[in-house]
């Protein structure tokens, strides 16, 4: 059963002797100490970099200060689950298409969540952490004060008078220690009120941070499980175009190739034996034409034997020399080993075509539950996934599946051609299957 949330334990009879009273307690007094921290970076930041403008020093310094949200909201993320941990705030940040700094940044300057979390840095720096500071201030300083009442007239009154949080004095020890027992019977009930401005709290900081709602969580979901479908119907259909063609045409062709070998054996007289040799050639070519079209639809050799044996025939047949470094362990969807697949199609095609490359590597291996494929030459680098419309197909295709093409490949080499696409075990799909019929 998941523990019950901050607002239902104030419903609850138990809330005082829970661990809640504490957590929240504990969440505004790290406010306080991360709040001033916040807002003296953020008084630098903005101070140095408008003075530091005019030579252009100040021009990064005021590039971290709109970036300052970005830390600020992981720390508020993880501090959250003192008082709201029942269902945690994700980073909404998406992986950039490239890798390095300036792609990095450009997606960060680009996505909402960036600026949604700069608004709330400046509203914590600003605004909450002092009202925070009262609020914590206020329930530890009445409450402590009146605790202390008979400690304080042992050691700063002499044991004669002591000042009950400066507003009166009390001259007795009785006296004192009715008010400390005063200030034990308060501590319980502003515990409660306590809980509810955490609760608030919660809900502003989700309320900032949190750019995904429900509701369309729900419709990304549903809009990936149907883009899903509309891959595997894909992938069936082109398994489907394979098996005909494979099992009618080809075989046709091939029946229709030895038929014409026949008839030149018998034919030995020309311009008949002419015609019969033209003809056979022709239908050997297309024979050849037919498979090749075959192989490019789907390969026969991913579908029985898996993606590992597929790279390497794909490897053998690439005019630029390839070195392979595969650990893949077990089968995977049709879908992940398809779309794998025809990216390392992809790449070894624009290494040969474009990199000047002597030679290439591809590797592939499973690491925390993504499959990750690396497909790097010795070329002149200065590939562009803008520039095509293959890459960007390949990109298309893998972000069906949830993962993600990032391209490097600055000027003078080498290129780094890398794929992360989720994936998990096909149980019912064995490496050593049988070819299929």
């Amino acid at each position: 059963m998941h523990s019950p949330s901050l607002w239902q334990a104030l419903h609850q009879r138990r809330y005082l002797r829970s661990g809640w009273p504490w957590r929240c307690a504990l969440y505004f007094l790290t406010s306080v100490p991360l709040g001033a921290a916040l807002l003296a970076c953020l008084l630098v930041l903005a101070l140095a970099g408008s003075l530091l403008t005019v030579v252009l020093v100040g021009v990064p310094l005021l590039l971290t200060l709109v970036l300052a949200g970005l830390p600020v909201a992981h720390v508020e993320r993880r501090r959250l689950r003192l008082i709201d941990p029942a269902v945690p705030l994700t980073d909404a940040h998406q992986d950039p298409p490239r890798t390095g700094p300036a792609a990095w940044l450009r997606t960060r300057l680009q996505e909402r969540s960036t600026w949604r979390e700069l608004g709330y840095a400046l509203l914590f720096g600003c605004l909450l952490w002092p009202l925070e500071a009262a609020v914590i201030g206020t329930v530890l300083g009445v409450s402590g004060g009146l605790i202390s009442t008979p400690l304080i007239m042992a050691t700063a009154g002499g044991g004669e008078e002591a000042r009950v949080i400066k507003l009166w004095l009390v001259h007795s020890y009785p006296a004192a220690f009715a008010v400390a027992l005063a200030g034990l019977l308060l501590l319980p009930l502003l515990a409660y009120p306590l809980g509810l401005l955490a609760v608030g709290r919660a809900q502003l900081t989700r309320l900032l941070l949190d750019v995904s709602p429900h509701q369309d969580d729900v419709r990304v979901k549903e809009l990936s499980r149907s883009r899903m479908r509309l891959v595997s119907a894909f992938e069936a259909e082109r398994r489907r175009i394979e098996r005909d063609l494979h099992d009618g045409a080809q075989q046709r062709l091939v029946s229709l190739s030895m038929r014409l070998g026949l008839a030149r054996l018998d034919a030995r007289e020309e311009p008949l034996a002419g015609l019969l040799a033209q003809a056979h050639g022709e239908a050997q070519a297309a024979l050849v034409e037919l498979r090749e079209l075959i192989q490019g639809i789907h390969p026969r050799v991913l579908t029985d034997r898996g993606l590992a044996a597929a790279i390497e025939d794909i490897a053998d047949r690439s005019p630029v020399p390839v070195d392979l470094d595969l650990d893949l362990p077990h089968r995977f969807l049709e879908a992940v080993e398809s779309a794998v697949y025809f990216a390392v199609c992809e790449g070894l095609a624009n290494v040969a075509k474009h990199s000047q490359a002597t030679r290439a590597t591809v590797e592939a291996r499973v690491e925390a539950g993504q499959l990750v494929v690396r497909v790097v030459d010795n070329g002149v680098g200065g590939a562009d996934e803008a520039d095509g419309t293959g890459l960007e197909g390949v990109a298309d295709r893998i972000s069906v599946l949830g993962g993600h093409l990032l391209v490097s490949s600055p000027s003078g080499g080498p290129t780094v051609f890398r794929l992360l696409v989720p994936c998990t075990p096909a149980p019912d799909r064995r490496l050593d299957a049988p070819p299929a019929r």
